[in-house]
Order: C-alpha cells, then structure tokens, then sequence
C-alpha cells in the first residue's frame, strides 16, 4: 500500500469517526476537532488550528466543515480534502435522507437522547475553551481581548458583529504586538498551487454569477435546486443556525417544502451528529427525493470547497508575515473569546434548565477533562443518562 493511499485512508477513517461522534453543533465541532487533529493526532498544532479556525470565521459558509476541509487539503491535497468532507458529512446526510423518507413529521425535539446530546456539548466546549485559551491567551492583554471579545459576541450576536471583533482584535495586535520578538512558525503545507487556487476562486464567481442565467435559460427543478443551494452556502456568514432563515425563505414560500416539514428538519438536524448544513440533504430529500439529496447537499458545500481550496495557498504565505502574525495573536485570542460566549450561548443556554443537566454537564466534563475518556464514549455516557434522566424529570 502506498503512502498516499495510506494518508488517503486514514484521513477517510478519522473523519468518519468524527462524523459519527460530533454532536453538538458547530462550535462543538471545534472541539472534538481539536482533540482528534490537535492533541491525538498532532496533524498540526494549537496555532496553525487556530489561524485556520480565524480565516474560517472570515468565510461564507459552515466553518467547522471548511476547518476540516483545510486539514485534509493540508494532509492529503484535493482528494484529501473532499474525503475529509465526505466522512465527516456523509453520516448526517443518510440519516437526515432516512428522516425525510420516515419520519418528516416526527418531533425529536424533547427526546431524552437528544438533551443528553445537547447536554455533551456544553462540555465538549468547556474543554475546549479551556485548552484553547491556555496556549493562545496566556498573557493579560489577551486575557483582555478574549474577555472583551466574549461579551461584545454576547452583546451583538450576528455574524458581522463576530467578523467585527475578529477584526478589531487583529487591529489591536498588530498595535500591541508588532514590535515584539514573535516566533517563527511553521508553513502550513499545501500542495495547492496558486494557479490552482486563483482558478477555483474564479470557478466560485462564475458560478454564483451565472447560476440564476442557467436556471432561467434551463427551467427544471435540478437546477432550481442547485442555484438556491449554491447561493445560501455562498454568501451566509455565521453557521448553520444562520443558514435555518435563509433557507426558509427560499424553500417555504415557493410550496417545495411545508413549514411543518421544515420545522420536522431542523429538529432531526439537531439530532444527529456533523454539520447543520446537511439539513440541505432533507430538503432536496423532500423535494425531490434521492436525486434531490444529492443535488442540494452538493450545491450547499461545493462554494466552501472552492473557497477553501482557492484561499488556503495564499493564506499559507500570508499568515508568516510579521505584521500578519502580531495580528494573529490578538486575531486567536478572540477565537477564544468567541468560543467562550458560545459556551454560554446558545450552547448552554440551549442544553441547561435544571439542576440535573448542569450535573450531569459536570459529569461529562470531568470524564473529558480529569478521567480522559474519548468524546465518543463521553458523548455515549451522555445520551444513555439523558434517556434515563429525562423521563424521571430531572432534566
């Protein structure tokens, strides 16, 4: 067996586990991220992670599928890329498929599994919040900036309010940190060349561009499908739970999908583990089945492809820069700070409403954090306690 293909499996494997075992949304998905490709596997490092999960942030799209795109592109090159993808995707998209076919109208929302799925995340992000802050806010004026990041992303909770922090934080380390000694850091490795990538930006704007054209000059429901899909995923910033209006909008009126069906959706959507955004795949499902799965799940992630591929290669060269780095360290420590006012909301807000789930949220910490058991067996523990919790009412 060959080293690429060796690289290529295991890229494959440990995506599927990932896409098995992530629950909890995308900020969750940070987390067990981190715990896979960071500290277990050692792929890269706190700082590289955390530039990639910053430029990720500054992206249209779901930002912890476009992270890990960016590690298989880094590991494995294109194909690297789209098997990472894949295996972390393809489990919430035949699961949500089954939901549309079985169960469109069920009501997940207050199952005992799915509190205690709800209830993980609170500690699958405690922990990393707290890992994370210690490598890239170890000092008091980045404990500032991640402080001052948190309750601005608190205050003004929309995605430009979060690209604005970002923004405001690169300013201030540029300022603070310019002049200091920052260490020498190791070049991302991306085999992209940088033709490669201008033509996969400009593949990008063709697309978003000529799209509504090509549904107009060829009418049908494929390609109706394939431009409304391709558009939300091109220009909405801030995850998957600000794609759920858009997609409303674009679905719901037109009399594709029901609210009742869509509202079905969105709850299965939160059931299951991998990104919100395959909540495309039980839309195009109820559309137009099969064929529709395929062709909207497609649509949705095909810009985050085109854009991580067409941005990473410059970004590699960018981000060694001195200026660029000093802007890093304070770009990083709002990452925590980001990370940490998701923590509470809607994290916690979403998962904590009595003294039960607040336990037995500890409980998953400190089996994460103290006993260091897997996530999947935390996330495992969680859901078994939920179904059992839940019906006594102690959640």
């Amino acid at each position: 067996m060959n080293t690429k293909f060796k690289t290529w499996l295991e890229i494959l494997l440990v995506s599927s586990k990932l896409g098995l075992t992530s629950f909890g949304g995308p900020v969750a998905h940070l987390g067990y991220f981190r715990e896979e490709y960071v500290k277990k596997r050692k792929w890269l490092d706190d700082r590289a992670y955390a530039d990639l999960v910053a430029l990720c942030q500054f992206l249209p799209g779901p930002a912890s599928s476009q992270v890990g795109l960016s590690i298989g592109l880094m590991r494995g090159g294109i194909f690297g890329s789209f098997l990472s993808w894949f295996g972390f995707t393809m489990p919430s998209v035949i699961l949500l498929v089954l939901f549309a076919v079985l169960f469109q109208n069920g009501n997940v929302q207050e199952a005992g599994w799915l509190m205690g799925l709800k209830i993980v995340a609170v500690a699958v992000v405690a922990q990393a919040v707290m890992g994370m802050g210690k490598s890239l806010a170890p000092d008091r004026p980045r404990i500032a900036v991640a402080v001052l990041t948190a309750s601005g992303a608190l205050f003004f909770p929309s995605a430009w309010g979060q690209i604005g922090l970002i923004a405001a934080a690169a300013v201030f380390g540029y300022l603070f940190y310019r002049k200091e000694e920052v260490p020498e850091v190791p070049p991302l490795l991306i085999s992209v060349r940088k033709k490669t990538a201008a033509a996969s930006l400009a593949v990008f704007a063709a697309l978003l561009l000529f799209l509504p054209v090509m549904r107009y000059a060829f009418p049908g429901i494929y390609m109706a499908l394939f431009d409304v899909f391709f558009r939300v995923g091109s220009i909405v910033f801030g995850g998957g739970h600000v794609v759920l209006p858009m997609l409303e909008r674009e679905v719901v009126p037109p009399g594709w999908v029901t609210d009742e069906a869509f509202l079905a959706g969105y709850g299965a959507a939160q059931a299951v583990p991998g990104p919100l955004f395959t909540l495309s795949s039980y839309l195009g499902a109820v559309v137009s089945g099969l064929p529709g799965a395929l062709v909207a799940t497609a649509a949705m992630f095909l810009p985050s492809f085109l854009l991580v591929i067409g941005v990473l290669p410059f970004w590699s060269t960018i981000r060694r820069k001195r200026g660029v780095q000093a802007a890093l360290m304070g770009v990083n420590a709002s990452v925590v700070g980001i990370l940490l006012a998701a923590l509470y909301d809607p994290v916690f807000t979403s998962a904590i409403h009595s003294a039960g789930a607040f336990a037995l949220a500890l409980s998953s910490f400190a089996l994460l954090v103290y006993w260091k058991l897997p996530p999947w067996a935390v996330v495992l523990f969680s859901i078994v306690m939920g179904s059992i919790m839940q019906p006594a009412g102690l959640l």
